[in-house]
């Protein structure tokens, strides 16, 4: 498989995020949700594409919460997750009667950010990070020195994903104590290229999104470690899978809808992502799954494919 640069924009040639409705026909994949796990899906549509030159999959960018609002009410074939679907969630879908399979595709780590010229921040505790992002903190915790009297007496200008991101969920979830909560007056988006542009363009900014959106942008941004307890640790391929990056790293996901199985091309696509991932995400800067876990996932697919078609979903 031939190797793929990380993708750098939200738009790429071939690939449309603007029409996120569902074509009933045979050569059209209809994709949505997580930001964090795009880049991924992005990069196997296009190398699918290679082989499968007349396919048009269109991506959208809704965030994980807005993907499964799409997935359940079956305006997408497959959508992009970045947390597990909620119960709320499972129940838009079953009152549609969408059955649905959900596979686990790669590890993420969450980085913590700041501005290149941040000269004080290298290592943050999850104390701290508690403290920042609290929903107490607005309004009362404004100022560097605040967290640490040595810091500057400058404000802080906080970047995050916005409320409808799996990464959102999973951060306030890991740091706060309850999924969801955090303090409001911050700079949020759905788009992590423009909370890379935020702290790049701000000394006294810090934020967080998915460690691959750091290493496409690592010359902009400056990494902080985290201290989870056990002294402080940098997200990284070697501690996002050894699980010594704590408490900041997870699972993605992607959900494929049944009814969309009976579209051949729905099937060769995830055949071909659970097939080509482990080679792929090195590249795009994202954790492979162990070997016997992608096979794991397929015999699920294929089980799946199965129930739902009447026949195998391939070898």
């Amino acid at each position: 498989m031939k190797k793929i640069l990380m993708i750098t924009a939200l738009g790429t040639l071939m690939l449309s995020c603007g029409n996120n409705k569902k074509e009933d026909t045979n050569n059209s994949i209809a994709i949505d949700g997580s930001s964090t796990v795009y880049p991924i899906t992005e990069a196997m549509a296009e190398e699918y594409r290679t082989e499968q030159p007349d396919v048009n999959i269109t991506i959208g960018v809704s965030g994980t919460g807005g993907g499964f609002q799409k997935f359940g009410r079956g305006e997408v074939d497959i959508t992009n997750a970045s947390r597990p679907i909620t119960e709320e969630e499972k129940a838009i879908a079953a009152e549609n009667n969408i059955d649905y399979l959900e596979l686990e595709v790669a590890y993420d780590g969450l980085a913590v950010l700041v501005n290149p010229e941040n000269d004080w921040v290298n290592c943050i505790t999850v104390e701290e990070l508690k403290m920042i992002w609290e929903p107490e903190a607005q309004g009362n915790i404004t100022r560097w020195n605040q967290i640490r009297p040595e810091w500057p007496d400058e404000e802080i200008h906080l970047f995050g994903p916005g409320v409808a991101s799996g990464t959102f969920d999973y951060f306030t979830e890991a740091i706060v104590g309850e999924s969801g909560s955090s303090r409001g007056d911050f700079t949020a988006s759905e788009d992590d290229n423009i909370l890379v542009q935020g702290v790049a363009g701000d000394k006294y900014g810090l934020g967080f999104f998915g460690l691959a959106y750091f290493e496409e942008n690592k010359d902009k941004l400056k990494m902080v470690a985290v201290d989870g307890g056990n002294g402080c640790v940098k997200p990284s391929v070697e501690t996002v899978s050894n699980g010594t990056y704590t408490p900041l790293s997870r699972p993605l996901f992607i959900y494929v809808n049944s009814s969309s199985l009976q579209n051949p091309m729905v099937v060769d696509f995830i055949n071909f992502y659970l097939d080509e991932a482990s080679d792929l995400l090195d590249d795009v800067g994202y954790v492979p799954l162990p070997e016997a876990e992608y096979k794991k996932q397929k015999q699920n697919f294929n089980e799946f494919v199965e129930r739902n078609q009447g026949e195998p979903a391939g070898e």
